[in-house]
């Protein structure tokens, strides 16, 4: 074959992996991506369900009162299980550098151009041999500066830049398909452009993989932010994230359900990770979409001690844009999820997903609107009924077993938090109210826009 004829079957080749890299999935199992959005049925139970709402709002508002307040006591008693469950951590099996795996990082980045310096950096300090890792920098074709600043790097042998193909939808899981392509490794992780991840989480990844049972796909990484000093904000979601995977999480895995993924810094095996369909190209939160499928298919995912910082959002704009996509990926889970009744243990996965995520997404909308009311029955002279003060008692012990899992998420995480950040926790969840409601009406006009999250803003992010 001459050269002419190798150039022409390579470009091929990438143009048919391109393309099984944003349909493979929906075209496959197409009930099991978010390409479609909702199945007839689903969209009739939803309109009638908000009709529901609307009338008993107007007509039965005590009856809406109080159911909501049921499900926030559930919620408060969830949160006091985990905050004083104590975690657990799978055993590791100390190996010699010899005897370690080869693994593979994917780091896809997309505007990155001034931060792949400190991405390069952060992956050199790795307490990891060279020979057994692989890492590939999943670049867009069409962003030019970022391959550019790439290709001007000295990058070591193990580095590869692997350009993809313009496409349609232009996400995240995309760039991961296309990227998985392009590795043999049977050990596959993602970190993302800003992150900095602990030297020796990749080599308690490898040592927890040996000693682990083979139903165990996926381990995850705890997050949290370098910046959490820098804005009110950025402390609001340090205390967020260290309550969710310091806390929230390692209760999950104890009570044997589903974990939704971080976005960054999860470890598969790759036989795992295709048998499950790999990523969702057309699912905003493809990390917590994932982390279900895999317990479909009767896979499970624990949580490992080492942890990865990252860059938070600092301003108020950022932090919106970034949460409404999260919210949106979270509509767009749960419809796929809890329309699907095939694979391990259904019940348990629609239990699951409808604690986190969908908790999730119906806290976000109805902050504000029970800050409103808790700020009329205090200040506006409202005489309220017993549904009214069991509702404000329930709100309120909300907030206080938020703000524990908080204090303790935080110091699992080796950082204490300020007492102001506890103080204006309920400005922050009012700005979830704002997010939800921009989530929604995305996915109803724009499902597959992916919201970039601009990085490099802190001066913690450029910082040795």
């Amino acid at each position: 074959m001459d050269g002419g004829t190798q150039h022409a079957a390579g470009r091929l080749r990438e143009r048919l992996w391109a393309s099984e890299a944003a349909s493979g999935l929906a075209t496959r199992k197409p009930q099991h991506s978010a390409r479609l959005a909702l199945t007839r049925s689903q969209g009739l139970v939803l309109t009638l369900s908000a009709l529901v709402l609307a009338g008993a709002v107007l007509f039965q508002p005590a009856v809406v009162i109080a159911l909501f307040s049921l499900g926030f006591l559930a919620l408060v008693v969830l949160r006091l299980h985990a905050a004083f469950s104590i975690p657990e951590r799978c055993a590791r099996q100390p190996l010699q550098d010899s005897l370690l795996p080869h693994i593979a990082l994917l780091l896809p980045a997309y505007k990155e151009a001034p931060i792949l310096p400190h991405l390069a950096r952060s992956i050199a300090a790795l307490d990891y041999p060279a020979d057994r890792l692989e890492v590939i920098l999943a670049l867009e074709a069409e962003d030019e500066e970022t391959c550019q600043a790439a290709q001007e790097l000295v990058l070591p042998r193990h580095f590869k830049i692997v350009r993809v193909p313009d496409g349609f939808p232009r996400t995240k899981p995309r760039a991961l398909n296309f990227a998985l392509r392009h590795s043999q490794a049977d050990i596959i992780g993602i970190l993302d452009a800003e992150d900095r991840p602990s030297p020796q989480q990749v080599r308690e990844v490898a040592e927890t993989f040996a000693t682990a049972p083979d139903d165990i796909a996926c381990l995850q990484a705890p997050l949290n932010w370098y910046n959490r000093q820098d804005t009110w904000l950025t402390g609001q979601f340090a205390m967020e994230y260290a309550a969710h995977f310091n806390v929230m999480l390692p209760l999950y895995q104890r009570l044997g359900w589903p974990l939704p993924l971080g976005g960054t810094s999860n470890y598969f095996r790759r036989q795992s990770l295709e048998s499950a369909g790999g990523w969702d190209a057309f699912n905003v939160t493809e990390d917590a979409d994932l982390g279900f499928r895999l317990a479909a298919h009767g896979l499970r995912t624990v949580m490992i001690g080492e942890p990865t910082l990252e860059e938070a959002p600092l301003h108020v704009r950022a932090w919106v844009m970034q949460r409404s996509r999260w919210l949106k990926g979270y509509a767009q889970t749960l419809a796929v999820h809890l329309r699907r009744q095939d694979g391990a243990h259904p019940t348990i996965r629609s239990l699951s997903i409808i604690v986190s995520l969908g908790a999730a997404l119906v806290s976000a909308l109805a902050h504000a609107p029970l800050a409103l009311f808790s700020i009329i029955y205090l200040f506006g002279g409202w005489s309220g009924g017993w549904a009214q003060c069991f509702a404000l008692a329930f709100l309120l012990s909300g907030y206080a077993s938020t703000a524990l899992c908080a204090w303790i998420g935080s110091r699992r995480a080796g950082f204490r938090p300020r007492r102001r950040d506890f103080l204006l926790m309920p400005v922050y969840w009012l700005l979830q109210t704002i997010a939800a409601i921009r989530a929604l009406w995305q996915w109803a006009i724009n499902p597959y826009l992916w919201d970039k999250t601009e990085h490099g803003q802190s001066k913690a992010c450029t910082s040795p």
